[in-house]
């Protein structure tokens, strides 16, 4: 044996010994448990009170010797950034998953909707899949490289972050803002994805690459006020419905991106010879009117993904019966695609209204920044599509979301952002289960999955090679 050999038979061995293989049968009872007791405290946003879970992971961070920080705005809303120290050759990876939870109805709710309740398989419960997966399986990832001694090229660091369902001020918008770089990075995985399976058989695996930008405009219709007893030509009541008819009915220019056109072509080779043809034709000119169509009737969340969407979702007008008001006005939720230029698009708007009765107005909301798609032809989703091959065995669709969620913030600011999620069943939508809707839950099994599928993302991006 050479000097080099021998050199090499050490340092290999010295290895060995220092990273611990990691048996994750033994962390499934400690992951659920996690699981439970985030699950157990109410962080419903609003009113929002991240404090809670923010207190539990940092015990439990700290108590492994994991580094903590914790930087707020608001001592009731603050955020947890963690960090296990690489050796630096390559830039930190980010794992993010934010500590609120939409509100809910409890009378609609099969179990109380913070027991964390386990019941055939599933643990029921408000976050169960938005987004406390992210966090319990972002914890127990920290928790695994530490005990495991896994040699790091990039710091791992994780953000608890809290404000994601509506109030980004406390959360992701102050860190970005004020603690930056304490959580700069290169790459960050993040909620927004997930595995889909539908009958029984899982389809595809989803990863959100970028996302649709949300806007409020308002249709504000002028004049003058009367008598309900004589009809005016001018009233803004009319003026303000003829101004949401043309808008519902304005089809906004098709626009496909990197993500969306490979979307549309990995769906279709999983896809009945059918829909496979939709979405190969979704560029031909000669097809894409009809395809179009059929979207917008049958599977909205695509004609969604084509184009900037427009949505009238509230009007306000009139105070009795007998007066005609002399205002009206309805609020449009306007998704953009992140290459748009939106003043033209409000321009364009106006023409399409085409009313001098109808003031448009741009109404200021927390938003999003708009921000570039991240890359699919690089070493970070190359190693989600080895995670989800080696998980569950289906092809990897870099998704655009057409809702939004706080990975805009770290695009914007050059952070690579990918959005990956466990595996749910298409069913359970219709049923009332899921992100938002009356109830949550996940299969305790999938849980566990993605915990499996998190860890070999991130070491296979993290590790020391």
């Amino acid at each position: 044996m050479t000097s080099l050999t021998r050199f090499a038979a050490v340092v290999l061995l010295c290895f060995c010994a220092s990273a611990q293989p990691v048996d994750w049968q033994r962390y499934e009872a400690e992951t659920l448990g996690h699981f439970q007791a985030l699950l157990r405290l109410d962080t419903s946003d609003p009113p929002g009170n991240e404090a809670p879970a923010v207190d539990y992971l940092k015990r439990v961070l700290e108590r492994e010797g994991i580094t903590v920080k914790i930087v707020a705005l608001d001592p009731k809303r603050p955020n947890l950034i963690a960090r296990l120290k690489g050796t630096g050759r390559k830039r930190p990876l980010l794992l993010m998953g934010h500590t609120d939870v939409v509100n809910v109805d409890p009378k609609k709710w099969k179990f109380p909707p913070f027991s964390a309740t386990l019941d055939g398989g599933y643990v029921y419960g408000r976050g169960s899949v938005d987004d406390k997966d992210n966090v319990v399986a972002s914890l127990m990832v920290m928790l695994a490289l530490k005990r495991a001694k896994v040699a790091l090229d990039r710091d791992v660091v994780f953000l608890a972050e809290a404000g994601e369902e509506g109030s980004v001020r406390y959360g992701i918008k102050h860190v970005v803002e004020n603690h930056f770089s304490e959580i700069e990075s290169e790459y960050c995985l993040a909620e927004g994805g997930g595995v889909t399976r539908k009958d029984g058989k899982i389809r595809f695996a989803s990863v959100q690459t970028t996302e649709k930008i949300p806007y409020a405009v308002r249709l504000v219709a002028h004049g003058p006020a009367g008598h309900g007893s004589r009809p005016l030509r001018a009233n803004a009541i009319v003026h303000l419905s003829q101004a949401v008819a043309k808008v519902a009915a304005w089809q906004t220019p098709m626009r496909l991106n990197d993500t969306t056109r490979t979307y549309f072509e990995r769906l279709a080779t999983v896809s009945t010879p059918e829909e496979a043809a939709r979405y190969n034709g979704i560029a031909d000119p000669n097809k894409t009117a009809a395809i179009q169509e059929y979207f917008a009737v049958n599977e909205p969340g695509h004609h969604s993904m084509l184009r900037t969407s427009i949505s009238p979702n509230m009007i306000k007008a009139g105070y009795r019966v007998n007066v005609i008001p002399s205002e009206a006005e309805a609020t449009l939720d306007i998704r953009a695609l992140p290459d748009e230029d939106f003043p033209s698009f409000l321009e364009s708007l106006k023409r399409v209204v085409n009313d001098s009765a109808i003031e448009v107005v741009r109404t200021e909301r927390d938003t999003r920044p708009v921000a570039p798609p991240s890359g699919i032809k690089n070493e970070v989703f190359a190693a989600l599509e080895a995670a989800v091959r080696k998980h569950y065995g289906v092809v990897t669709l870099p998704t655009m979301s057409t809702g939004a969620t706080d990975m805009a913030y770290l695009r914007a600011k050059g952070i690579q952002s990918y959005g990956i999620g466990p595996l749910t069943d298409v069913e359970d939508g219709p049923k009332g289960f899921g992100a938002h809707s009356d109830q949550e839950r996940i299969l305790t099994a999938e849980l566990h999955r993605f915990v499996r599928f998190y860890w070999d993302a991130v070491t296979s991006l993290a590790a020391a090679k």
